[in-house]
């Protein structure tokens, strides 16, 4: 009998272990469709941009000077793009290996507030991050869990036309977690939506695509993916919940992070 039960619990922990394979296998396929089409959309505006200079469109030879400069500027803001897909995808296979120590939270969400209250003040957009207990530590890595955050404060700011963005934490005593809730005052579905860009680059006019190329950037689906995986390396979890009503925007970005061992 219990050679029957031995089996039958080995067949169940197979059939877990595929399932996590499995899902894993199609999350980095998503990612990989993802990074793809992240890039392919500012490199095509970057192509157009130089196609157009090279058809001799430009009014005189200072422009033309002008918009290779900005080619130049936004060619490098697309390569800091791709390394930082490159940097959390290495992480993710483990080539990149994570420097785990104890971290204070008020000292990394302190951090935090540096990088980004800026960018919420140029929107006119509160930043309010609730300093955390001073003892309440997390087991992570520093630098990944900065990014993390900032990509995610960052990528509702982006989403946001007015509100608030609020931070708080908590400890989860029963699981040794540590719980930090990213309040933002936007649609869900915003966070879901991947960068398109349609139409043919010679239809545009040189000044529209310069346009487009100064603003590359990643979009909010693709740092939300990001963070996604950077947590998940560490051994943590990230959930959205969309929480709108119909005029009422509000999504709430749920981090759960390892506690680190007293």
């Amino acid at each position: 009998m219990s050679t029957i039960e031995d089996l039958q619990e080995e067949l169940e922990k197979t059939r877990l272990a595929y399932q996590m394979a499995l899902q894993m296998s199609q999350f980095k396929a998503a990612f990989l469709a993802k990074s793809s089409h992240e890039i392919r959309s500012p490199l095509s505006s970057l192509i157009g941009l130089h196609q157009l200079i090279l058809s001799d469109l430009c009014d005189s030879p200072q422009e033309q000077k002008e918009f290779i400069n900005q080619a130049y500027n936004s060619a490098l803001k697309l390569m800091k793009l791709i390394d930082q897909i490159i940097a959390v995808s290495k992480v993710d296979c483990g080539t990149n290996k994570l420097n785990y120590e104890s971290l204070s939270l008020a000292a990394i969400l302190e951090e935090v507030y540096s990088l980004i209250y800026l960018q919420a003040a140029n929107r006119n957009l509160k930043l309010n991050i609730v300093t955390p207990d001073p003892d309440l530590k997390v087991y992570g890595d520093r630098r990944c869990l900065v990014q993390l955050m900032v990509n995610l404060i960052d990528g509702g700011i982006t989403l946001m036309e007015e509100g608030i963005i609020k931070v708080t934490t908590s400890s989860i005593a029963e699981s040794q977690n540590v719980r930090v809730e990213i309040e933002l005052n936007c649609f869900g579905e915003g966070w879901q939506k991947t960068p398109s860009n349609n139409q043919s680059v010679q239809s545009n006019s040189l000044e529209e695509i310069a346009a487009i190329a100064q603003q590359i950037d990643l979009s909010p689906n693709m740092k939300l993916l990001l963070s996604q995986t950077l947590l998940e390396a560490m051994g943590g979890n990230l959930e959205l919940l969309d929480l709108s009503s119909q005029d009422k925007p509000l999504t709430r970005i749920i981090l759960t992070c390892k506690e680190a061992p007293q």
